[in-house]
């Protein structure tokens, strides 16, 4: 689950037009998105978005530092679902993810990957918890991301901190660092309606027309990804010169 700004429609007084939305691990497909009302915010508009789902019984849901909520948490676990959080700097967890003697524990998993002209290594250890300041956590994660910019040289290193209410024996460190990145699938989702689709030029704030915009992009994406399309821009491109190609992808004809 994650938020996005749709930063030309902005309404009376400058308050621009923010959707969370659900979006699917495996197929990629946004399932729920919402409107974060004038004086809500994400954070209140978490549990109403899970609410659209008839059962969460056995997911496990990934969200962002903003939504490592206690309330959250229970609300997952009362529901028959686990979860897995980002912890950031500000919260009182964190103190205690980093005193963890992590020299102590192991590398348990390590991925290479290279592409859009850098290489990334990512490495993760896991340690089983019981008596963490957060609700149900049974495992306590840091993930170190190592980038180096092939064509600058430039090499940065940043260490993300977690914690989850899978027990070791339902998820392996190998699971927990798919699942952490599968979440970053979502910001990919945003990049690709930020750049191939301009989402933030549009400037429409009439009622609902931003949030039905966006749906329509996502049902576009999700649409092009279960026909097995990796460049979305081309497939765009491609459909556009044919009339009978959408129809053909929706199933229409």
């Amino acid at each position: 689950m994650d938020g996005k700004s749709l930063r030309g429609a902005a309404k009376a007084g400058g308050r621009k037009i923010h959707l969370l939305a659900a979006l699917d691990h495996t197929t990629g497909l946004v399932l729920a998105q919402l409107d974060v009302q004038e004086k809500t915010s994400e954070i209140t508009c978490f549990q109403p978005l899970l609410d659209t789902f008839a059962g969460l019984t056995g997911m496990v849901v990934t969200s962002d530092a903003m939504h490592t909520q206690r309330e959250h948490a229970d609300c997952l676990l009362g529901r028959g679902a686990h979860y897995i959080v980002i912890v950031k700097g500000n919260q009182k967890i964190r103190k205690q993810l980093k005193s963890l003697p992590r020299k102590a524990i192991p590398l348990q998993g390590r991925t290479r990957e290279a592409g859009h002209g850098r290489g990334e290594i990512r490495r993760i250890k896991a340690a089983t918890v019981n008596n963490l300041l957060f609700p149900h956590a049974r495992q306590a994660i840091q993930l170190k991301r190592r980038r180096v910019n092939r064509k600058s040289g430039k090499i940065t290193i940043k260490t993300i901190y977690a914690v989850t209410s899978l027990p070791a024996s339902q998820a392996s460190p190998a699971r927990l660092a798919a699942l952490i990145r599968g979440h970053w699938s979502i910001e990919a989702l945003h990049h690709i309606r930020d750049v191939t689709f301009t989402e933030d030029a549009p400037q429409l704030r009439t009622g609902n027309a931003p949030r039905a915009m966006a749906t329509w992009r996502n049902l576009t994406i999700g649409a092009l990804r279960l026909a097995g399309v990796h460049g979305i821009a081309a497939a765009l491109r491609r459909n556009a010169r044919d009339p009978q190609r959408p129809l053909a992808l929706l199933g229409l004809t």
